[in-house]
């Protein structure tokens, strides 16, 4: 064991998670906090000889649900008996269940951060990409860019919008409530369209969480061949199987129960550190312990949005390429992947693992054979590799 390694390492990583906690609470603090999700009554109460604004009264309804509901507008229209209305209790119920789940999402939303925020993704990822294209990446570049994007999209501008928030939250909410946000589709729309253009970009470079996850594994791997701590690719099949496994669960939970299993432990939330749960803060602290050992262990293992993503990027425009013509089939850049995914793209199997197109196989290349570059990947000369034992 080389103990001075280790202290580094592990002090790195807990410095740099109190940053985030410290300085996410006072960015949150000087936003003016986010609004919570204001709890319903869970039994609507109905009687038809009640007026409008006697039923909201009693169960604790804004206008903006009562004017969805019953089309009223006018002080006279909420003086109006429910019995006047071509609705049955039940029917009642139903729409108010809905008005008021999507009245929570829409008043929930810090409109100026998300206004703010999807522009910044746009300028920050193209920066990425032109240098990725152009193989100016380095290690201590990358570093940089992830604590960035910590700093920019996740202690600055906080745990929502976010890549798997758009995915979980779409499911849960159509799940329990029946409804559609639209705002939330579209964000999830702009995030698919990043992953088709440019290999999984947005979960590499943008994706306050998965950074936070990647810049903990790299103080590890920056020194790993003295490390105490000892680093694992663990089989694609496991850890897919698993985030699948997640995601059926997620669903289910949503469909049958109207419960949100992810949202209980949801790791975003540590950039809104007054949020997080006790649970939460246990599971979160386990991810962050198991990103030293394991490369993004959470988007591997249970991201919504992870699993979304992996399916797009098969499309991708830009992706990580060899030139099999150049290539010596030394395997540097496969060892220096941070999970399968470069062992996978290199022998062309038919099934790639997520690939964050983080540019470590570009950096170890000596024969400048691999490259982010648009098209089709080649197949590998038959003989190039030797076959694994």
């Amino acid at each position: 064991m080389n103990r001075p390694i280790f202290l580094k390492v592990l002090f790195q990583s807990i410095v740099l998670i109190a940053v985030v906690i410290v300085f996410s609470t006072i960015s949150m603090r000087l936003w003016g906090g986010s609004a919570e999700k204001i709890a319903i009554n869970p039994e609507i109460i109905v009687k038809t000889d009640m007026t409008v604004t006697e039923f909201g009264q009693i169960n604790a309804l804004p206008n903006e649900v009562l004017t969805d509901v019953f089309g009223v507008t006018t002080p006279l229209d909420f003086e109006k008996r429910l019995s006047e209305f071509e609705m049955d209790e039940g029917q009642i119920v139903e729409q108010v269940n809905k008005s008021f789940a999507f009245y929570v999402e829409e008043s929930s939303k810090n409109w100026l951060k998300i206004a703010l925020k999807f522009p910044s993704w746009i300028i920050f990822l193209s920066i990425v990409f032109v240098l990725t294209r152009k193989a100016a990446i380095t290690p201590s570049l990358r570093n940089l860019l992830y604590a960035l994007s910590i700093i920019i999209f996740g202690i600055v501008l906080g745990a929502d919008p976010s890549p798997m928030g758009t995915v979980k939250d779409a499911i849960v909410l159509f799940g329990s409530k029946g409804i559609i946000f639209p705002p939330r589709m579209i964000a999830l729309t702009v995030f698919l369209l990043m992953v088709f253009v440019a290999n999984k970009f947005i979960c590499s470079w943008g994706c306050q969480f998965g950074t936070l996850q990647d810049l903990i594994f790299r103080f590890n791997s920056r020194t790993r061949k003295n490390s105490w701590f000892r680093q694992y690719k663990p089989p694609f099949i496991v850890t897919n199987t698993i985030r699948i496994i997640v995601f059926v669960t997620l669903t289910l939970m949503a469909f049958v129960w109207a419960f949100d299993i992810v949202g209980q432990v949801d790791p975003f939330k540590i950039y809104n550190p007054s949020m997080v749960s006790s649970l939460g803060w246990i599971f979160i602290g386990l991810i962050l312990g198991l990103s030293l050992f394991i490369y993004r262990p959470w988007c591997h293992l249970f991201c919504p949005f992870g699993l979304t993503g992996w399916l797009v990027e098969k499309i991708s425009l830009f992706k990580i390429k060899v030139n099999y013509e150049t290539c010596t089939a030394c395997e540097a850049c496969a060892k220096a992947c941070p999970s399968n995914a470069m062992d996978a793209i290199l022998r062309r199997e038919n099934v790639i693992p997520d690939c964050f197109s983080c540019s470590s196989c570009i950096n170890v290349c000596t024969t400048n054979s691999i490259s982010f570059s648009a098209g089709k990947r080649d197949l590998p000369p038959i003989g190039k590799y030797f076959d694994r034992e």
